[in-house]
């Protein structure tokens, strides 16, 4: 028996078992058949859960129901799902959503799925038939929808015109965008591959093919429907699903700045929500022990990877394992907090930072971090919209930048903003003596080594921030990475150390260097 045999027979046997498993009540009356369908209407979950028993095993989570609310409730939409392994991405994403838009609400028309490779798109398209065929709840109470073609041609449609297409990744969509009918919900499904992220011009092409070769296929008119929805965790700083990712914080930034409404939405869910409860996003699935174990069973980077959508970059300097989030504290109960500025002397050329650190006791939290390309303008904006949005005024916060600051093109710049706000924030420049900048960096790294540091959880997902651990990774000496962000992190750190000594009046404080400590270390890993 061939491999295409193989599948054909595993595709009967699973026809079989939707058949058998959605069972219907002949007796039940129209009245009564009505009353349930407007009952299941009101929730996804619900209505999941009644026409696809082999699937819904256990009861849906949250983070289904607001997805699928989510793609309700928006006809233009870009949704990136980065959701951990095993939580039922596809089956919600390739089929209960599309058919609860379809069957139910009547706004699906033309779905197309991509999947990694022709075979598994075709594979996944193969769901949504056998359910329209042999589903008889679906059958019972939508009546027989599907007409002609096949799941294993990439192609068929129903009855009332609706039609359903696969291809691979990469693949020209060219004939689904020459159809009279242009598609109007577009799923990429765990199209990412480890083989080529650190092949940038390829990961780049593979981007381009979403955003202009995929959404292209939509047909842009007033008052239509363009739903695309990308599945996929998220295993690699390089892979295609990150660098979405970064497009859409981006997009969504951009919208926020110029004041038009916002389309572009991401989904981070994780196995679990912390790794010290174990608690799981999923409670009805898993439980919290189900994860614990999993996580002591297999390599730490491999867990974070493939169920907690985190990257692990193995740091020369900095370890990932150091990179702790917590929820920030009021300003007030901090000891001291100071907001340092590194801003690079060319206008656009160079990345540009500002790092707000709080100190509470032994701990140092990051509560903002501005890490960015862009102009000293925009740096000066930015520090003025965080001061009113956070409300800062008359909190004890140190403002302190480099001291090339001083120099009349820096100040202007934020002289001029203030000049437009009314009111101007005390700024002033920093003239310590300074060590070379890589060794500065370098001896930092023990505040995270002791795990001192915190970045702000609530900014887990704000490019700055991302940014600025990525750097934090990639940092060693004569690295060609930016050290902008990392430099001013070090000024915060070393200022916010001295602002709490001198507030304390305690002349005993010494801050000593990594490799004080490592040398003095007996387990030094």
């Amino acid at each position: 028996m061939g491999k295409y045999d193989k599948i054909l027979l595993e595709y009967d046997k699973h026809c079989r078992r939707i058949a058998q498993a959605t069972t219907i009540r002949i007796n039940e009356t129209p009245q009564e058949r009505e009353k349930r369908k407007a009952r299941l209407r009101k929730n996804y979950g619900d209505w999941f859960e009644y026409y696809f028993p082999n699937y819904a095993k256990v009861k849906c989570a949250p983070f289904h129901l607001t997805l699928a609310n989510l793609i309700v409730k928006y006809r233009i939409i870009r949704l990136l799902a980065e959701w951990y392994r095993s939580a039922a991405k596809s089956v919600h994403i390739n089929m209960g959503i599309p058919l609860f838009l379809y069957l139910e609400l009547g706004e699906l028309k033309f779905m197309l799925l991509i999947g990694q490779t022709e075979p598994k798109a075709k594979k996944l398209l193969s769901g949504i038939q056998a359910q329209l065929m042999y589903n008889k709840r679906l059958i019972q109470d939508y009546g027989e929808k599907f007409k002609y073609g096949d799941w294993a041609d990439g192609d068929f449609s129903t009855v009332d015109g609706v039609r359903f297409m696969a291809l691979g990744f990469g693949q020209d969509p060219r004939g689904a965008r020459e159809e009279a009918e242009r598609p109007d919900y577009i799923t990429v499904d765990d199209a990412d591959s480890k083989r080529h992220v650190n092949n940038d011009r390829l990961m780049g092409e593979y981007l381009d093919f979403i955003t202009e070769d995929v959404w292209g296929c939509f047909d842009a008119a007033e008052g239509g429907r363009e739903r695309f929805v990308y599945a996929n965790n998220n295993f690699h700083k390089n892979s295609l699903t990150n660098r979405l990712k970064n497009y859409f914080l981006q997009a969504r930034q951009k919208a926020k700045d110029e004041g038009y409404e916002n389309i572009f939405f991401i989904s981070t869910v994780n196995a679990v929500k912390d790794l010290n409860t174990f608690k799981p996003s999923w409670e009805a699935k898993t439980s919290a022990a189900y994860w614990r174990k999993k996580y002591n069973s297999m390599p730490y980077r491999s867990f974070m990877r493939e169920y907690m959508n985190t990257h692990i970059a193995e740091g020369k300097v900095f370890k990932a394992e150091w990179v702790q989030y917590t929820k920030i504290l009021p300003y007030h109960k901090y000891d001291s907090i100071v907001a340092y500025g590194d801003l690079s002397f060319k206008d656009n050329a160079c990345l540009k930072s500002i790092v707000f650190i709080g100190k509470i006791g032994r701990q140092f939290h990051f509560l903002h971090v501005f890490f960015r390309q862009t102009t000293r303008p925009a740096v000066a904006k930015w520090l003025y919209d965080t001061y009113e949005d956070r409300k800062l005024a008359g909190k004890n916060i140190r403002y302190m930048f480099e001291g090339l600051f001083a120099m009349s093109m820096f100040t202007n710049d934020f002289d001029e903003e203030g000049d437009i706000r009314g009111y101007y924030i005390p700024i002033v420049p920093n003239t310590r003596p300074k060590g070379e900048k890589e060794g500065r960096i370098e001896a930092s790294a023990g505040f995270w080594e002791r795990r001192n540091c915190y970045l702000n959880e609530d900014e887990k997902n704000n490019s700055d921030q991302i940014l600025f651990v990525d750097t934090m990774l990639a940092f060693e000496i004569g690295a060609k990475i930016p050290l902008d962000g990392l430099d001013a992190a070090e000024g915060a750190l070393s200022e916010v150390n001295r602002a709490v000594k001198i507030d304390k009046g305690n002349e005993n404080v010494r801050v000593k260097t990594r490799k004080e400590i490592q040398s003095k270390s007996k387990n030094r890993f």
